[in-house]
């Protein structure tokens, strides 16, 4: 599982570099210990049994590339004798399952052949008439038709169904062989071993890890024993010294060329291009160091100095290279470098120094551990050598781990300059979260390793430490993804990571990372294809099925579809309907039923392109219209009241109407609601449903001419006439006043306060009322004020009911010289309850 993990986390770098040294290795190196052949650990003997699958095709000629059915039992009968057994090696079982997995592919293929003339005569049989009832004859051409029909169908669908069975019995026994490798995998990890801590142990693990360092010296020396040897040593001397030199100035000088580029892009560039090239260029800290180390190995392995085991321990080696660089990399783009623009995560120099510093070692201490997992495999040590040998790593690890939690517990800037005045945000909980996390497992994992469950231990401490490398990768992602938006967008940092793009590109890196994550954490590849194999073979709703690729082909058709719409529409609306008599609102009831139309159609040719019936879809609607009874009648109702708005028309875009109290334009009128702009520039929805059911004002149905009423007021003594003239002029001189029908002017009342007239006259665009208003009142206040007209204002008289009640308050001195003021009377105190009718004299 551990090494399986080793090479998911770095597959394609590792794969590369130690497929290269593997390729130098084999040309020079013996073989000094063969791995052993894997075996079945119990005979297993073919049974003859015939299948169900070989009784079906028993009497009909098999088609061309028809599966050999009889080779196909001897493989299942095996195969589910070893089941039963339950004593064959993994090794075996994997084989066997891919073997079974070969036919079962075999079958899948042969289960879709003449998927074509199935469907031909299926259809070709349903057109026939139904077969007459009891006692009535049928034709004798149609009864032939019929049978020939019948037995061509039988024909062609008898081998379909034979590699149906046999698919379906290949597809059991892979099953069941993962299940059985699965609780292998489970018991073996959750089985106790030697406990490290015992002294016992120490010395036999030194003994051994001493015996394999000096069986590959050994072996080292030996390769110069012979001539032949030493000349081969001679001849590629000079190749492996540029070599050496080429990997120390790689290893030792190529990092800090690649800084010193970045930092020349960074002081150059300023925005998301800064952040790309930066982003790009850092990855040349990962490429120049790894050829630095490829480049030693292949010296080494052309020096010809090196043996198998010696070989086997520069490749272990180089691995732990490879998780060294890659963390480097990785915990100084999740850090961050002390005065960096962006950071992913929001913390202080020291701890980003910290995090830096941990995030390289915890590397290391994986590539040790797949070192002694490794090394371990190769020699067979026994299980106290392993435990004994993983436990400092595993110790390692865990207090890495543990620091590292803190660390992201206590993130924040407040590390270094105190406590910070906000609150925590989603950040800080969710690393405080995964802090803790790591602090958890940094303890437990070299708890189970010191009481004998080292490979649960490693399982779950480097897991871990793998997991949240791979989330520390993604979050890096997602800023470049960012900077790269804001790059070819040409839009600041801040809007590109609010932009939806992003997200969408970290949306569909994470999906891709699941399969790796699943690996991590001991899934294995078969399973994996046998999950993608699934998903590609489709789900079965009835007799359809439905694929991946089925469904790509339904949103493709669905897209294609409703872009050829909205191409109509434009064409209709930009095009067409300009040049003809229909108003605005007719065009936009044609373009708006178009797009409803062409999206019904889209959709129909979507589902039908991939096969769906649409007759199966018939109790879905069914249900679906019990649900519109009670649940969707105001969603109904309001699409109804949209369609009958669109066909009908009593308001259009740009009308200006009064519905409810509520006034404004017309804006948009969709299928569920309507949207107007009020006059302060706001926006209301309305429901289609009160456009039809309530009461509508349309201010201009038709056309913009409205009409405009004013009230003025003169002074009593004014000449009446000469202000009825006045007005006249003031608004028959106006632009927008119409001629016809022409403006009236009415003395219309003796009011309170004036003598009041009104104005009614017609204007050409009623839109524009408030300014022909605000320009009339000023020209009847010029006006007025030339001719000496009083525009009054409201005059009260008041009238006091007790003027006596003013009188002064009567004053006397006593004895002393003090003034004493007293009421005479208790109806001239403000706080008595005495009224003046009621005749009370003050004392």
């Amino acid at each position: 599982m551990i090494q399986r993990t080793a090479q998911t986390l770095w597959l394609a770098l590792a794969a590369l570099c130690v497929s290269v040294v593997l390729a130098t290795a084999q040309d020079t190196a013996g073989q000094e210990n063969p791995a052993p052949e894997p075996e079945i650990d119990a005979p297993i003997v073919d049974d003859p049994t015939v299948s169900a699958a070989e009784q079906m095709m028993q009497g009909i000629e098999p088609p061309d590339g028809a599966p050999d059915y009889d080779a196909w039992s001897q493989v299942a009968a095996r195969a589910e004798r070893a089941l039963e057994a339950g004593r064959a090696s993994d090794e075996v079982l994997e084989g066997l399952r891919d073997e079974i997995d070969g036919w079962r592919a075999e079958f899948a293929a042969a289960s879709d052949e003449n998927k074509v003339r199935i469907t031909t005569l299926r259809n070709q049989i349903a057109a026939l008439p139904e077969p007459p009832a009891d006692g009535e004859t049928e034709s004798p051409a149609l009864a032939r038709e019929r049978e020939q029909l019948t037995s061509q169908l039988a024909q062609i669908e008898t081998p379909v169904r034979a590699a149906e069975v046999a698919f379906a019995r290949a597809d059991t026994i892979i099953s069941e062989i993962d299940d059985l490798l699965r609780t292998r995998q489970t018991e073996e990890l959750l089985s106790a071993g030697p406990n490290p801590l015992n002294p016992a142990n120490w010395s036999q693990a030194l003994s051994d890890l001493g015996g394999t360092m000096r069986d590959a010296w050994n072996g080292t020396r030996s390769s110069l024993d012979t001539e032949t040897q030493r000349a081969e040593f001679r001849q590629a001397l000079v190749p492996a010294i540029i070599l050496l030199v080429i990997a120390f100035v790689l290893l030792f000088r190529g990092r800090k060329w690649v800084i010193n580029a970045g930092n020349r892009v960074r002081s150059s560039g300023d925005g998301p291009a800064r952040g790309v090239w930066s982003f790009l260029i850092s990855l040349g800290q990962v490429i120049v160091p790894l050829l630095g180390l490829v480049a030693a190995i292949l010296a080494l392995s052309l020096s010809g100095l090196m043996a198998q085991r010696a070989q086997l321990i520069a490749q272990l080696m180089l691995s732990i290279g490879i998780n060294l660089i890659l963390a480097r990399w990785l915990g100084v783009r999740v850090f961050g470098m002390p005065g960096a623009e962006s950071q992913v995560l929001n913390l202080g120099n020291l701890a980003r120094a910290e995090g830096r510093f941990e995030a390289t070692m915890l590397g290391l201490s994986f590539g040790l551990y797949v070192f002694v997992f490794q090394l371990a495999e190769f020699e067979g040590y026994p299980d106290a050598t392993r435990a004994v040998l993983e436990l400092p790593v595993l110790v390692l690890a865990g207090v890495l781990m543990v620091r590292m939690g803190r660390l992201l517990r206590n993130h924040r800037e407040s590390i270094e300059t105190g406590e910070d005045e906000e609150g925590p945000n989603f950040i800080d909980r969710t690393l405080s979260l995964a802090g803790r996390l790591l602090m958890i497992v940094g303890i437990v994992g070299p708890i189970l390793a010191v009481l004998g469950y080292s490979q649960l231990a490693g399982t779950a401490v480097f897991n871990t430490a793998s997991s949240f490398a791979l989330i520390g990768f993604l979050l890096v992602l997602h800023g470049f993804f960012v900077d790269l938006y804001g790059m070819v967008r040409k839009t600041t940092t801040a809007d590109a990571q609010n932009a939806l793009v992003p997200v969408l590109g970290s949306f569909v890196a994470i999906i891709l990372s699941l399969p790796f994550f699943a690996l991590i954490w001991g899934a294995r590849e078969n399973d994996l294809r046998e999950i993608w194999g699934t998903m590609m073979r489709g789900i079965t709703f009835g007799d359809t099925v439905i694929s991946p690729s089925d469904v790509l082909l339904l949103i493709v058709v669905f897209l294609l579809g409703i872009g050829l719409t909205r191409l109509i529409q434009g064409m209709l609306k930009q095009t067409v309907l300009p040049k003809t008599r229909i108003d605005i609102g007719g065009r936009n009831a044609i373009t708006s039923g178009i797009g409803y139309i062409g999206i019904f159609l889209a959709a129909v040719i979507a589902i039908t392109s991939v096969g769906i019936n649409l007759s199966s879809l018939a109790v879905v609607a069914g249900a679906l219209s019990v649900g519109i009874g009670f649940g969707l009648q105001n969603i109904v109702s309001n699409f109804v009241s949209g369609i009958i708005l669109l066909i009908e028309r009593p308001i259009s875009e740009g009308d200006w109407i009064d519905v409810g109290g509520r006034m404004g334009i017309v804006k948009d009128i969709s299928v569920r609601s309507t949207r107007i702009e009020t006059f302060d520039r706001t926006d209301v929805v309305i429901p289609n449903s009160d456009l039809i059911s309530g009461v509508v004002t349309n201010y201009t149905r038709g056309n913009r001419v409205g009409r405009l009423v004013m009230d003025i007021g003169v002074g009593y003594g004014s000449d009446t006439h000469r202000v009825s003239e006045i007005l006249m002029e003031i608004v028959m001189d106006h632009p927008m006043v119409t001629v016809n029908p022409e403006p009236q002017v009415g003395f219309m009342n003796f009011g309170a306060d004036a003598l009041e007239f009104q104005i009614r006259a017609i204007l050409s665009d009623v839109f524009f009322i408030l300014k022909v208003r605000d320009e009339l009142n000023h020209e009847i206040a010029r006006r007025f004020a030339e001719e000496g007209i009083e525009i009054p204002f409201a005059q009260r008289d008041i009238w006091l009911r007790n003027p006596e009640a003013l009188r002064p308050v009567a004053a006397s001195s006593d004895a002393t010289g003090v003034t004493i003021r007293r009421p005479d009377d208790p109806r001239l105190d403000p706080d008595s309850d005495v009224t003046p009718e009621d005749g009370l004299d003050g004392d």
